[in-house]
């Protein structure tokens, strides 16, 4: 099927999923044959060959189960929404096999009061105009002020800019703040609004902060400079003591500097006696490039809510994933149009993330790392060689595998290595590739829009193989629900095939890359994962902090 059939897909509602799977296939076969335009925009760029469907009796679970699938994710979404505005936020169960953890009933209640603070805080409300007076004098309100904030600077790719707004999200919950997001970077064009009845984006005319997204390690209100250069003094007894402002009252706003460069004075942002102080202070503007969760579950007044929030501690973004980031009309399009497309039918779906950059050359080294993991884990088969007995093909069995890459040559690889030989144990593999950009243009839209694509539909495949230290695949990960498949950065940068190609990820969370090293009670250099049981260091980057299960 061409691409532009595809494009023409109808986006029509799937409030009807309990009809019975022939019908659900005839319908999609008139509307490919009728070409049906309904405005959808250019063509997403189609390399791979379309899967052949099967019959009635084969229908995949997500048709055949449909009246059993829980569309609120056990609680944790609200129901109320407009649905044309969003069609993502209730359809989206319907296409996972795996309907993932169920949610605390304290985290759902949470999310509901957070909800409400949302329509009481946000944009367009009283208490949000007389904070912004209050920026605007540049102190801080002499009395606990009514709402307090945190915005969440968008930069980078787009798993980075999830990835921090997800940990900003966890933080507002944590402190009782209102979040808002920088609409920069296409952060506006990507998602539907999370919370009822409001908005989570910032609105950017008359904000008195004009260049807050310009803010860096340099910055002089960065919460760090303001340690360092004694506007605020801290305590002189264990070290966690709250500390105090120097003979001025409290700033209006600071800047949490969370990046990969942060300092050990930024990193002070995780000790317990800077969060009694950072309380005070009405507004936060948090710049981070990574998921700083774990970070959180290292200070001690967080612990107790943060347990009672999640006692699953492998499961912290798996939620905030699915409650936060809900592709918009545009992008969800994509998603089913491609999936009901290529990946409906199969019995089983293996995704493949392969991380590369535009000028890295295409690497047969790493393809051999991929197809040694897939065979060895046994996730795809092993192909026969010329003259080898052939096993009669099963459609039964049969396998769709969706690699995403900036490059084609791995999908075209595969695809050519299972189209010219059979497989050993009868299965059926096809390969497809939404698409191969070459290159990253983060803040790019069209760009962008296909990378979140990308990054749902992984989600929704049954298995996940990913590149080490990948924010991409840390997401898909996440809202899917499943440990992955590592596959291992070769020692030294060597082009060698490390011996395991790959690894199963001890969890699903994603690393922290750029965790604290520093002991707030010692005021030494530390290991944070020493004294959390339920912390350890990533299996991709050693150097890392992530959460994992208490029985890991």
């Amino acid at each position: 099927m061409e691409a532009k059939k595809i494009e023409e897909l109808t986006d029509a509602k799937r409030g009807s999923w309990a009809v019975s799977g022939v019908l659900a296939v005839v319908v999609l076969t008139v509307l490919v044959l009728s070409g049906r335009n309904v405005g959808a925009p250019v063509a997403w760029v189609q390399t791979a060959a379309a899967s052949f469907r099967q019959g009635s009796n084969d229908l995949p679970m997500v048709h055949r189960r449909a009246a059993h699938y829980d569309r609120l994710y056990g609680g944790l979404l609200v129901d109320g929404f407009n649905e044309e505005s969003c069609h993502s936020r209730y359809q989206s169960a319907a296409y996972r096999r795996n309907p993932g953890r169920r949610p605390s009933p304290y985290l759902v209640s949470k999310l509901r009061r957070h909800e409400a603070l949302q329509r009481r805080c946000g944009p367009g409300t009283a208490a949000y105009s007389a904070a912004l007076e209050q920026l605007r004098s540049g102190r801080s309100a002499a009395s606990p002020a009514e709402c307090a904030y945190v915005i969440s600077i968008s930069y980078r790719g787009i798993g980075n800019r999830i990835l921090a707004a997800a940990s900003a999200f966890l933080y507002a919950v944590l402190t009782g703040r209102a979040l808002l997001v920088d609409p920069g970077n296409e952060m506006d064009d990507l998602f539907c609004e999370p919370f009822p009845n409001t908005t989570w984006l910032l609105p950017p005319a008359g904000f008195p902060l004009p260049d807050y997204a310009n803010f860096s390690v340099g910055t002089a209100a960065s919460y760090g400079n303001m340690v360092r250069n004694k506007v605020i003094i801290r305590g002189d007894g264990d070290g966690d003591d709250a500390p105090t402002t120097a003979a001025q009252p409290l700033p209006a706003f600071a800047y949490v500097h969370l990046n990969y460069d942060a300092t050990v004075e930024d990193n002070s942002f995780f000790c317990g006696g800077d969060q009694r102080l950072l309380r005070r202070i009405q507004w936060l503007v948090m710049r981070t490039d990574s998921y700083i969760v774990p970070g959180l579950f290292l200070v001690p007044e967080f612990r107790e809510e943060l347990a009672a929030l999640f006692p699953e501690r492998d499961a912290v973004f798996h939620h905030l994933g699915r409650y936060l980031f809900h592709p918009n009309n545009h992008v969800w399009g994509l998603v089913t149009r491609y999936y009901d497309t290529y990946l409906a039918s199969a019995r089983q779906r293996v995704g493949i993330q392969v991380r590369v950059f535009g000028g890295m050359p295409d690497s047969p080294e790493l393809l051999e790392q991929i197809t040694s993991c897939t065979r060895k884990e046994g996730l795809l088969p092993q192909v026969l060689a010329a003259g080898e007995p052939i096993s009669p093909a099963s459609r039964a069995k049969s396998k769709a595998v969706l690699v995403t890459s900036l490059k084609s040559w791995y999908y075209e690889e595969l695809k050519s290595m299972y189209w010219e030989h059979a497989t050993a144990t009868g299965e059926v593999v096809s390969v497809h590739q939404p698409s191969h950009e070459e290159y990253q243009r983060s803040g790019a839209a069209s760009h962008d829009r296909k990378a979140w694509a990308e990054i749902y539909l992984l989600s929704l495949t049954d298995v996940l193989v990913t590149s080490g230290r990948s924010t991409f695949g840390y997401v898909a990960q996440g809202l899917a629900g499943v440990r992955p498949w590592v596959l291992y950065k070769p020692a030294n940068s060597s082009a060698a095939v490390p011996d395991p190609p790959c690894g199963r990820d001890v969890s699903m969370e994603p690393c922290f890359h750029k965790p604290p090293g520093h002991d707030c009670r010692l005021k030494q250099w530390a290991d944070p994962s020493k004294d959390v049981p339920y912390i350890q260091h990533c299996d991709d980057a050693i150097w890392g902090l992530k959460l994992v299960g208490q029985n890991t």
